[in-house]
C-alpha cells in the first residue's frame, strides 16, 4: 500500500490505520525528537502532495478486501510520514472517509497551520484532533521544533485556542518532554497557564523512546515526568 498502513497499534489511540496525506518527511517542523529521522527540505506551502482521490480509492479497496479486519481498528488516523495539515485536500479527505466506514477519525498534526481559518475548518470533521505543543517560548520552540521560517509560537498558541472555541469534538495535546530541552518546571508552570486557556480534554506528556533525528536527544526521567503532571493537572497522563 502507498498511503495506508496499518492498523498498528498506538499508545494514544489503541488500534490505528494509518494515512498518509503526504510523501515522506514533508514537513514545515524539523523537530529534534522525531523518530522519522531528519527533515531534509522542510517546506511551507499548502498544496495537495498526495491527491485525496487515491488515497480514498486505496482506503476504500483495503476496508472492500479486509472486511474482518476493518472491523477492528479505534481510528483512522491522518499523521504518517509528515504533517497533514500541509495538504489542501485533507478536509475533502475526512468527509469522504465518513460517508464509507463508521471508524472514527483521528488528526495528528504539530499545529503549526491552525492560526489559518480554512485549515481549522478543513479539520471540522475529525473525531479527535491529537495536536502537539512543545514550548510557548519563542526560543525553546525554535530549539525544540525548529519550524519553516515564518512560523511563530504566539500564532500557534493563538491556533489552538481558536480551535478549542470551534471545534465539537475532543482534542488530545502531547507534550513531548525532553531532557535538558523543555524540561525546565518553569517552563511547564508558563505551558500550564497556556494550557488552561487552550482548554484540551486531555494533557498527553510524551518523551523520546525510539532513535531521535537528532543525536544526543533524551528522555525525561521518571520523576520529572511525574512532577510535570503534578503541575499540568488531573487531565494530564504520562504515555
Amino acid at each position: 500500500m502507498k498511503y495506508i498502513y496499518g492498523p498498528v497499534p498506538s499508545r494514544r489511540l489503541g488500534l490505528s490505520l494509518g494515512v498518509s496525506l503526504t510523501p515522506p518527511k514533508v514537513c514545515n517542523f524539523n523537530c529534534i525528537y522525531c523518530q522519522l529521522g531528519e527533515t531534509s527540505e522542510p517546506v511551507g506551502v499548502r498544496k495537495e502532495y498526495v491527491k485525496v482521490a487515491d488515497a480514498l480509492l486505496e482506503l476504500k479497496e483495503w476496508l472492500q478486501h479486509n472486511t474482518q479486519e476493518a472491523k477492528r481498528p479505534n481510528y483512522i488516523t491522518l499523521s504518517g510520514c509528515g504533517e497533514p495539515t500541509l495538504n489542501t485536500g485533507i478536509g475533502e479527505f475526512i468527509a469522504e472517509v465518513k460517508k464509507i466506514t463508521a471508524v472514527p477519525v483521528a488528526v495528528i498534526t504539530n499545529a503549526s497551520l491552525l492560526n489559518q481559518k480554512e485549515v481549522r475548518q478543513a479539520l471540522m470533521g475529525a473525531d479527535v484532533i491529537l495536536p502537539s505543543l512543545d514550548a510557548v517560548s519563542p526560543d525553546i520552540f525554535q530549539r525544540m521544533n525548529r519550524p519553516v521560517p515564518g512560523i511563530q509560537i504566539d500564532e500557534v498558541i493563538a491556533g489552538l485556542i481558536s480551535l478549542r472555541k470551534e471545534f465539537r469534538g475532543k482534542i488530545w495535546l502531547e507534550v513531548m518532554v525532553v531532557r535538558v530541552g523543555n524540561d525546565d518546571l518553569e517552563h511547564i508552570r508558563k505551558l500550564k497557564d497556556i494550557v488552561e486557556k487552550i482548554n484540551p480534554d486531555r494533557i498527553q506528556i510524551n518523551s523520546p523512546v525510539r532513535r531521535t533525528s537528532q543525536s544526543g536527544v533524551l528522555a525525561a526521567d521518571k520523576r520529572k515526568l511525574n512532577k510535570i503532571k503534578e503541575i499540568l493537572g488531573d487531565r494530564c497522563e504520562i504515555l
